[in-house]
């Protein structure tokens, strides 16, 4: 149950599959439909109709939720069919009224919210063999065709009607900037001329040409539409490694409240200081004895230890995200016995075969990355009674800095441990451990150091190993740490964002962070430009029958 201290302006992520008002989800054996059915009146926010099955962040915010349960409450499903419950529209792309309409923050977290979600598909069928396809029967335009490009499959309907489109930049003055720019050469490998045409003409293509270009996988008139769905979705289950007599597990509400001091959940506490815009963020390790066997971790369900922290910590972040903008640097703490949370990770590596176990990696694993793209500062603090080891240790190579108190005094004493988790089990959007990322061009620093795994290390052997930023000593531990988040809170906010995304991924790019990258860059910068959303600018005047009036300089 949750128990809420609200105003009608929070904006919360958790759904429940009886609610739904956008989306409808059928199952066939190991085939799941997805029907895209958008009620146009049913808007997060008021003054925006969402028409042609266009969408905003409450539409996104459902198919996230459905996904989820799709993992966990339906795991015999190998292949996901994302379609349109409306005739001859698939998706007309995010809502054009409700961004012009929506502040510069609001988008911007928006777009990286729908991105990390269709992220998530894509994660999902890396690693855990969830197959997706996109069964395009009607126009699909805009962010419906990165909803597309983030499946497996695209099935275009021949009806000669209905064409795929990326149509930002001529109509809006904005760019596709959930991913589709990036999906388009990378993933797709489509030719960067024709990429260029495509992404220019917001008419879009159809029929045979997106097929010839690479924009889609196969096209199909529409009396044989359905047939040809039906059978590239066969051949997807059947690539799959998921098992059709799985049996999946409830995904219950969270327990959960909220109010004016902060969040507050059975793992993650969350608490708020405005006056010094900072967070407190703490982890609790199991409190008690954990699951061993798949038996018992099956019959704990979602109140396993692993798969309640992914939960509870996913939830988190999205809050803070969305809804406290200023509280701009995130103290991580934990709080628990170092020998619970390596013992959990053992159990969690025994069995990680395991459908639940390895779809509670895949949760943990998406979480984590959504710490690693927040616009936000991350100190890691390590002092007496905490419990960064194992997976509770990537919250610290997740942080930007990490303070660990060098006391041996006793009931001072803090210490970190290594476990399996740390080397590749939760690898960041740059395909790489944040072990790998901290020591980049130094491997055998890894192999040195996965042959200590287990073993607890005090602060001054940790700062040895490169393991922590500093190590103040008790004297100056208190002024050591006011003064860090004194100076951090100073800075520029804007700044912060550009370098943090600048210095976390270092090494060979990926899809994933230029996307995330971009999105630092210059989609915050193209969404402030007078051109999109000035008074005289594209986005701002859609559908208003005036033509934008653009500032020609290339800057």
């Amino acid at each position: 149950m949750t128990s809420e201290t609200t105003t009608p302006d929070l904006i919360t992520f958790d759904r429940t599959g009886d609610s739904y008002k956008h989306w409808k989800l059928t199952i066939e054996g190991q085939i799941a439909t997805l029907s895209m059915d958008v009620s146009e009146d049913c808007g997060l926010k008021p003054g925006y109709k969402l028409k042609l099955n266009s969408y905003d962040l409450g539409v996104d915010i459902e198919l996230h939720d459905v996904l989820q349960r799709i993992r966990f409450e339906h795991p015999e499903v190998a292949c996901v069919v994302l379609t349109s419950g409306k005739d001859r529209m698939f998706c007309a792309g995010a809502n054009i009224y409700m961004l012009g309409s929506s502040s510069h923050a609001w988008k911007v977290n928006f777009c990286k919210f729908t991105n990390e979600t269709r992220d998530g598909m894509e994660d999902s069928s890396r690693h855990d063999g969830l197959k997706f396809l996109a069964a395009l029967n009607g126009i699909t335009a805009g962010g419906g065709y990165e909803l597309a490009l983030a499946c497996d499959d695209i099935v275009l309907i021949d009806d000669r009607s209905s064409a795929i489109s990326l149509p930002e930049v001529p109509l809006l003055g904005v760019l596709p900037g959930t991913g589709g720019l990036t999906r388009v050469v990378d993933k797709r490998k489509v030719r960067r001329d024709l990429a260029d045409m495509f992404c220019t003409n917001p008419d879009g293509v159809r029929g045979d040409r997106a097929k010839s270009w690479g924009l889609v996988d196969e096209v199909a008139l529409p009396a044989k539409f359905q047939a040809v769905v039906r059978e590239r979705a066969e051949k997807l289950v059947a690539s799959s490694s998921r098992k059709a007599d799985a049996k999946g597990i409830k995904l219950n509400p969270l327990n959960r409240t909220i109010n004016d001091n902060g969040y507050h959940y059975n793992y993650v506490d969350v608490t708020f200081d405005r006056a010094a815009r900072t967070v407190t963020l703490t982890v609790t390790a199991p409190e008690s004895a954990q699951p061993e066997t798949i038996e018992q971790i099956h019959a704990a369900g979602d109140k396993w230890w692993p798969l309640a922290l992914a939960r509870e910590l996913d939830d988190a972040i999205l809050l803070l995200r969305t809804n406290e903008l200023e509280l701009g640097l995130l103290l991580l703490k934990t709080k628990g016995n170092i020998d619970d949370v390596l013992k959990s990770d053992e159990i969690m590596l025994k069995h990680k075969s395991d459908w639940l176990v390895r779809e509670t990696i895949g949760f943990l694993r998406r979480t984590f990355a959504r710490l690693d793209v927040s616009s936000r500062s991350f100190y890691a603090i390590i002092d007496p009674g905490t419990c960064f080891a194992g997976i509770l240790y990537e919250l610290a190579l997740a942080a930007d800095r990490s303070y660990m108190l060098m006391s041996e005094e006793e009931g001072e004493s803090t210490e970190i441990a290594l476990s399996g988790v740390n080397f590749g089990l939760l690898p960041m959007v740059n395909g790489r451990s944040r072990l790998e990322t901290r020591f980049i061009g130094a491997p055998e620093k890894i192999s040195e150091l996965e042959k200590l795994k287990g073993q607890k290390f005090n602060a001054e052997k940790a700062e040895e190993l490169g393991l922590i930023t500093l190590a103040p000593d008790s004297l100056d531990w208190e002024d050591e740490i006011r003064i860090a988040i004194e100076e951090r809170a100073s800075l520029s906010p804007d700044a912060l964002t550009g370098m943090e995304a600048s210095l976390r991924f270092p090494g060979a790019e990926t899809l994933e962070t230029k996307v995330f990258g971009r999105l630092s860059a210059w989609q915050n910068w193209v969404f402030i430009r007078p051109n999109s959303t000035g008074e005289h600018g594209a986005l701002k005047l859609f559908g208003k029958g005036s033509k934008a009036r653009f500032n020609w300089e290339r800057v």
